[in-house]
């Protein structure tokens, strides 16, 4: 009984780790990209239970893998940070042994994975590892940081795409790119949280350049980016009128969540956790209804 408990407690710690509810984030991009792809090869919006699981553990053990190996290479800056000084990782609730082990454990993972989706899907998963880890480098020398974490959560689409068929198209590209500009957007707004503290830590972030507003419209040219690089992403890949409604929602989504954060930075977890979150979802949704559509001829 007790070590039931104690194995309970530590899967929670370990879940706090890497927020698992944020996955999300990068999980309503590969289900999109795994619809158009599924599509496009075989004309229905269900690409099997086999690759959609192997998929799903892809990318968890990617995911698990970028927080884990974050939080490991963050433990200094994390133990000096208010902000996250509670975190499993510095507050002895996680080891640094049970830390390291749970990276080659992800990491291991998803090589195999990868292996058992398709021999592209192999050949890029060390790649993919490393420009994970790459993140996790960034904002001790560059405040590029923002912009390589959008890519670290571009490469989801990329990973639906060849799981499906085995190549990189033109459209996952341009959809990819989008996600690119989308992470770096409100990464931008969240790290307006720590703006003092990399000050003072000579930690490299566009904020701590260049203070609050001109981080705000910096945000902004991303996030316009980002509808610009879905637009093409729809026309390419000629979806139907939802694949558009959904580009819509999401431009007035993140007119929304940079509102929020204009009128008060109280307000970046609502506008980071809540609005991106719903971003996702209702983008795959109106994708996945359109081809539904397309697939019955309506």
């Amino acid at each position: 009984m007790n070590f039931l408990h104690a194995l309970s407690r530590q899967i929670k710690n370990f879940s706090e780790l890497v927020a698992f509810e944020h996955t999300i984030f990068s999980s309503s991009f590969i289900l999109i990209a795994m619809v158009v792809a599924s599509m496009q090869k075989q004309g229905s919006v269900w690409c099997g239970w086999e690759t959609l699981a192997l998929c799903a553990l892809a990318l968890v053990s990617a995911r698990n893998f970028a927080m884990g190996f974050n939080r490991l290479k963050d433990r200094d800056i994390d133990k000096a940070n208010a902000r996250t000084n509670t975190r499993p990782s510095v507050d002895g609730r996680i080891s640094l042994a049970a830390l390291v082990m749970f990276n080659v454990c992800n990491a291991l993972a998803f090589v195999l994975v990868s292996y058992l989706i398709n021999s592209l899907a192999f050949y890029l998963s060390v790649p993919f590892l490393l420009i994970l880890a790459l993140y996790s480098y960034m904002k001790r020398f560059s405040a590029l940081a923002h912009w390589v974490l959008g890519v670290c959560l571009g490469l989801a689409p990329l990973a639906g795409v060849i799981a499906i068929m085995g190549e990189i198209t033109l459209w996952s590209v341009l959809l990819s790119i989008g996600v690119l500009f989308w992470v770096a957007g409100f990464d931008l707004l969240y790290s307006l949280q720590d703006m003092e503290f990399d000050k003072r830590n000579n930690l490299h972030s566009i904020p701590a350049y260049f203070g609050v507003n001109a981080t705000l419209w910096i945000s902004r040219l991303c996030h316009i980016a980002a509808v610009g690089f879905w637009v093409a992403f729809v026309d390419v890949a000629n979806l139907g009128f939802l694949a558009w409604l959904g580009v819509i929602l999401s431009a007035f989504m993140l007119c929304y969540e940079q509102y929020l954060v204009k009128i008060h930075l109280k307000h970046i977890p609502k506008a980071f956790f809540v609005t991106n979150g719903y971003l996702g979802i209702m983008f795959f949704a109106c994708v996945l209804l359109d081809s539904i559509k397309a697939m019955y001829g309506y």
